[in-house]
């Protein structure tokens, strides 16, 4: 808009107060970004991504190393016919040795994940890399572009993706699981929840992301998804007994040791990168005083989750629910474990798209959207991780949707 002779003259404090006031009006009308703009916004973000991509690669292959040392060097245990060390230190360090980065990562999850794992020995360490990072944002796209029809770049840019694939974690793989399985089963048919039941039961590699999955499954009683979900979770166990044998099951529990080191540490960058409330609660408390806090906001939205499931169903929105409050009631959560967000956050951009937005509901979603990179990177120097605050929020604006007089009538502002 072209500004009136008035406004031009007008002191600078007055034209300061005018223009903030567009700003404020334009944001609660949700009036910016529109929709033409997103994928020019998402098309410079995915640039920027890759920059910082490349640079991560560098030190995760020069010598400042990367997490998926653990996954690399238990492969190549894995295909020296030796899976059972992949649970002992020494063994993961000759490994691991092998990428020359001088750098060492204990591998700690579950007999079943070394499934996955077992390829990635087959390259040397930059190629899997490579492979492990860019072939899970592949994989973990192709199951959420759905989300937002029309706009698969957004989903593309999630800061979300560039947090899995920088740490080339686990993250697009559990994220792939969860959406998938929330997605499936929204279909309400019989093949689709088996399907459902089978993804979800593949988490069993990273149980504790499923911790509000059965509680969902059974306040819908979606009997069916719950009954192949437990057959999935039980053939990969003995799928894995059978590739890998006792010894491996057996050496497994040595993780444990090192699981209860990190933990019982009493600060530093440990806590700042995870994003729990129980890590929030330990910079600032005690071990117990932090697992009471955590026990109290995990039974809180566990009663949530269990009360808006059993008055509207298991579906997509009470999926987006259950998902958003994972992310604060699972004690063990780091950033690159939050993929899985794209579905309840993008749920409320669709449903706002079809019933109306709220009053400064699209900055909300733009801000959580960008929360998991934003309280990662300030993490260290405010010396706080408040990503708890932000999915606490995320849980609040989802339920709000879900009150029957909410999802019953639109409010209605500039769609966009």
């Amino acid at each position: 808009m072209v500004a009136t002779t008035a406004q031009r003259q007008a002191p600078w404090p007055a034209r300061t107060r005018t223009l903030a006031t567009r700003a404020h009006d334009a944001l609660r009308a949700n009036r910016w970004p529109d929709r033409s703009r997103l994928p020019v916004l998402s098309i410079f973000i995915l640039i920027a991504y890759m920059r910082m991509l490349a640079h991560v690669f560098s030190e995760a292959t020069g010598h400042v190393g990367s997490d998926f040392l653990a996954f690399w060097g238990a492969g190549r245990l894995v295909l020296a016919g030796t899976p059972q060390d992949a649970f002992n230190l020494a063994a993961e360090h000759a490994a691991q040795a092998a990428s020359h980065t001088g750098q060492m990562v204990a591998y700690v999850n579950p007999p079943p994940y070394l499934l996955l794992t077992a390829p990635l020995g087959l390259m040397p360490y930059g190629a899997a890399w490579l492979v492990w990072a860019l072939g899970g944002w592949a994989l973990w796209f192709a199951v959420c572009r759905r989300l937002l029809p029309g706009a698969p770049l957004v989903v593309l840019a999630s800061p979300v993706a560039y947090l899995a694939a920088c740490h080339a974690q686990n993250g697009f793989v559990t994220g792939a699981l969860l959406v998938g399985g929330v997605i499936a089963l929204a279909r309400c048919n019989r093949r689709d929840d088996v399907i459902a039941g089978v993804l979800f039961g593949a988490l069993v590699i990273k149980p504790h992301l499923a911790v509000l999955v059965p509680l969902w499954l059974i306040a819908g009683a979606r009997w069916r998804v719950l009954a192949a979900g437990a057959a999935s979770a039980l053939g990969l166990c003995v799928l894995s007994l059978l590739a890998f044998g006792t010894q491996t099951w057996a050496a497994w529990p040595r993780s444990f040791d090192v699981s209860a080191v990190l933990m019982a540490q009493n600060g530093g960058p440990f806590w700042l990168r995870m994003a729990t409330p129980y890590a929030l609660l330990r910079e600032w408390t005690n071990p117990g005083v932090a697992l009471a806090g955590q026990a109290a906001i995990t039974l809180m939205l566990a009663v949530v989750v269990w009360r808006t499931t059993r008055r509207s169903g298991a579906n997509a929105g009470t999926g987006a629910l259950m998902l958003a409050a994972t992310a604060v009631a699972s004690p063990y959560l780091f950033s690159y474990d939050l993929p899985f967000l794209i579905q309840p956050t993008l749920w409320l951009v669709t449903t706002a798209r079809a019933r109306g937005w709220r009053p400064w509901e699209k900055p909300a979603v733009i801000g959580l959207w960008l929360a998991p990179l934003a309280t990662r990177a300030m993490a260290l120097p405010l010396h706080a991780n408040l990503m708890p605050f932000a999915g606490l929020l995320l849980v609040a604006m989802i339920a709000t949707r879900l009150r029957p007089a909410q999802a019953a009538s639109g409010q209605s502002t500039i769609s966009g």
